[in-house]
């Protein structure tokens, strides 16, 4: 066989192929330029960063892969803002997991978001030193103050006067300074007594009662006279619960103990004691006028 004689189904083919449509082709891409230094120290530190964080999930080892820091120390020097970032995420992760105690002059809010706090241990030491400012505090609350030797012996004879009589706040006074205590020492020592001025009137009111007999007007201003205020004497007189008409009788048969009267005349008499002429009427007329 000739050169020249190939074969009719060769020779189709190749008709097949030249009419067939070429393809639009795009131009293949440019090979990829080696990486640079920096993309590859944080490759590194991504890698590293894993590392950390899948070394603390699992028991919190502070050991970390042997080959880590080999690479980081080939591929990125110390001191660059890489490895800057991987410190300060390692940094981070040991507070959060309870490693290292919060610093927060090491926590990097930009690399590690806002502090959570809800595994640092050094949460409890700050409670510890609250509770312990509080306890130093209270002592002081109440500080104890030292009474002079006249303030004491003032605050003793008060409260004795108060054991067996009945005084007003003024009336006691006047009776710690009559026993030769100084105004400001026998207040301070009335006043220490606390007592409770309404009810000493109640039993002055009473004891005069016990001992005569007066018009409620009367007996309220026998207790003004012993230094109870209008009020104080108002009370404690009318506490009493006395009957004035009685009152009226008892005081009209002691002035015939001790006089003779007519009937006007000791009618006037106990209207001059404070009793109104209805009572005054009725104690004469009790008494045998």
């Amino acid at each position: 066989m000739g050169l020249n004689a190939l074969p009719p189904t060769r020779h189709k083919r190749k008709e097949a192929l030249v009419s067939m449509p070429m393809p639009d082709y795009t131009p293949a891409p440019a090979s990829k330029k080696k990486m640079s230094a920096g993309k590859k120290a944080g490759l590194v530190g991504g890698v590293l960063a894993g590392l950390v964080i899948i070394g603390v999930a699992a028991g919190g080892h502070d050991e970390t892969p042997t080959g880590a820091p080999v690479a980081a120390a080939t591929t990125a020097p110390t001191g660059t803002p890489n490895q800057e970032a991987i410190g300060k995420l390692q940094a981070c992760i040991e507070m959060t997991a309870g490693i290292r105690a919060y610093d927060p002059a090491l926590w990097d809010t930009t690399v590690c978001g806002e502090y959570q706090g809800g595994l640092a241990p050094t949460s409890q030491p700050a409670v510890e030193a609250t509770e312990a400012t509080e306890a130093v505090a209270e002592p002081a609350s109440e500080p104890t103050k030292e009474l002079t030797d006249s303030q004491q012996n003032a605050v003793e004879k008060a409260a004795d006067y108060l054991s067996y009589s009945s005084f007003s706040r003024s009336g006691l006074i006047k009776q710690l300074e009559f026993e030769g205590f100084s105004t400001k020492d026998a207040t301070f020592g009335v006043d220490a007594q606390k007592a409770n001025w309404n009810e000493q009137a109640v039993k002055k009111a009473a004891e005069y009662l016990d001992n005569g007999s007066f018009s409620r007007s009367g007996l309220i201003k026998q207790l003004e006279f012993e230094g109870f205020s209008t009020k104080q004497a108002t009370f404690g007189v009318d506490a009493q619960k006395a009957n004035w008409n009685e009152q009226a009788a008892k005081k009209a048969a002691e002035y015939l103990d001790n006089g003779s009267f007519s009937r006007s005349g000791l009618i006037e008499q106990l209207k001059f004691e404070g009793f109104t002429t209805g009572q005054a009427t009725y104690g004469v007329k009790k008494a045998g006028l």
